[in-house]
């Protein structure tokens, strides 16, 4: 009884915003944490620990921790905008209401952005991990294995997809606490000058300047938790279960990296000694459990990777275009609906393909398509905590002074701040990409005469 009255509610809401349910409502708040978590890669550290743990002084742990302190702003407005707004489609949505359906449009076709080559990405870092292992095979190879099962699991439904993520977030915590195990055996016994101490948590020899640097690079570690929103449309308990999942998938993963990079850095404390960043973290578990830990790690956070987390990228994704498409903003096919499985089909095909097309183009320049990601996201992101404001503040006029503007506005001079400190290359590409993005919608609003009043309160 108590479900179908949640149903109902939703349904409800759905239609006061225009829409009727059309996606299936199975996940539980278990499943969006399970999917946040996975979109993180809770042992995302492996693959970029010595790079932050140069920035950050030795002090990966503390800029991990900082990084989640900074990003939990961000959350807490999605949180507040997910519960007020329980649609899928993520920021766009909420930047639509909150602000209007230009800005709206903006922040969707930021967004889209990493959603876009973030999977791509993912699928050729695991495919050249594994062809580091296998060099008889090709990395587009590999990354074109992944695609398919990914786009496969996808079509077939959220409820498996939500499965997938439960065998491989366990996967994962099986492994980090293999190397955990090890590290803190290692530590006991001293190898390699092993020894338990605050020092990559805190050197107050150092100060809190010296690990500012190392913030700004694993903050980008985080990004992804905003995924959660985008299964609005796909929860059984209403949009105060996506602000809550939100938190805590952020929380949790967070805990999660700062107690690897801690007993990483314990158990290795002369972090000067690494010779190749990219490497330091898979010395550090050759070090303490030898050849077997580390290639556990090096399959463990491929796997993570290609299948794990872009299956998660490749889900939100589709559901912002789903969204962005029935709003008319997007190609009218991809708000199509499998009439069996209840998804989002032409838009989990149609990323499937860009990242085809991306895996061929940059197979040999994974370097630069790095370079691509992350703009859009935190774009979005202060978009966001501008809606928030405004939203709260001047359309309802219904706020909480702390909620609704004091957090908000912490969390936008927040991704200011590190949206200051991207590549200069990111920065390029992504004001390309929005000057596409202004054509396009000119285009769809002058030339077409396309409706995009829609989403507007």
């Amino acid at each position: 009884m108590k479900k179908k009255c949640q149903e109902n509610f939703q349904q409800t809401a759905l239609e006061d915003f225009g829409y009727e349910q059309e996606l299936n409502r199975v996940l539980k708040t278990k499943d969006l944490v399970i999917y946040g978590l996975i979109i993180m890669v809770p042992i995302a550290p492996f693959g970029i620990y010595g790079i932050v743990n140069e920035a950050a002084s030795g002090m990966a742990a503390l800029a991990y921790l900082l990084g989640m302190l900074a990003m939990l702003f961000t959350a807490f407005s999605y949180a507040r905008m997910a519960e007020a707004i329980p649609i899928a489609g993520s920021v766009y949505c909420y930047a639509s209401k909150g602000l209007n359906t230009t800005v709206g449009f903006f922040a969707g076709w930021a967004i889209l952005l990493d959603y876009a080559f973030i999977p791509a990405l993912l699928y050729l870092l695991s495919g050249a991990a594994l062809h580091d292992m296998m060099p008889s095979v090709p990395i587009f190879l590999w990354a074109f294995i992944f695609i398919i099962c990914n786009t496969l699991i996808n079509i077939r439904g959220i409820e498996m997809a939500a499965k997938v993520n439960k065998v491989l977030l366990v996967l994962q915590l099986i492994i980090l606490t293999y190397f955990v195990i090890c590290g803190v055996i290692g530590i006991a016994h001293g190898v390699n000058g092993a020894e338990f101490s605050l020092k990559p948590l805190f050197n107050s020899n150092l100060g809190l300047s010296a690990v500012m640097p190392g913030v700004a690079i694993c903050v980008l570690s985080y990004l992804g938790f905003d995924g959660i929103s985008t299964l609005a449309e796909e929860n059984q308990d209403g949009g105060g279960t996506i602000g809550k999942a939100t938190v805590i998938a952020l929380l949790v993963c967070g805990i999660i990296f700062v107690i690897q990079c801690w007993v990483a850095g314990m158990a290795y404390p002369d972090w000067h000694a690494f010779k190749d960043p990219n490497t330091s973290f898979y010395v550090v578990a050759f070090s303490v459990g030898g050849n077997a830990l580390k290639l556990t790690c090096e399959i463990g956070i491929t796997i993570a990777l290609g299948f794990a987390c872009a299956l998660s990228f490749q889900t939100a994704v589709s559901r912002v275009l789903f969204s962005m498409s029935r709003d008319g903003l997007m190609p009218k096919a991809f708000s199509k609906i499998h009439p069996k499985f209840k998804t989002p089909y032409v838009a989990t095909i149609f990323v499937a393909v860009i990242a085809i097309i991306v895996c061929s183009v940059f197979s040999e320049m994974i370097d630069i398509l790095s370079c691509l990601v992350n703009f859009g996201a935190l774009t979005s992101f202060a978009i966001l905590h501008v809606a928030v404001i405004n939203y709260f503040v001047f359309k309802t006029k219904k706020y909480n002074f702390f909620q609704h503007i004091v957090l908000p506005t912490v969390g936008f001079i927040i991704i200011v701040y590190v949206w200051i400190h991207l590549a200069i290359m990111s920065k390029i590409i992504g004001l390309v990409w929005l000057t596409l993005g202004t054509v396009y919608y000119l285009v769809l609003t002058f030339v077409l005469k396309r409706d995009t009043s829609k989403m507007q309160v």
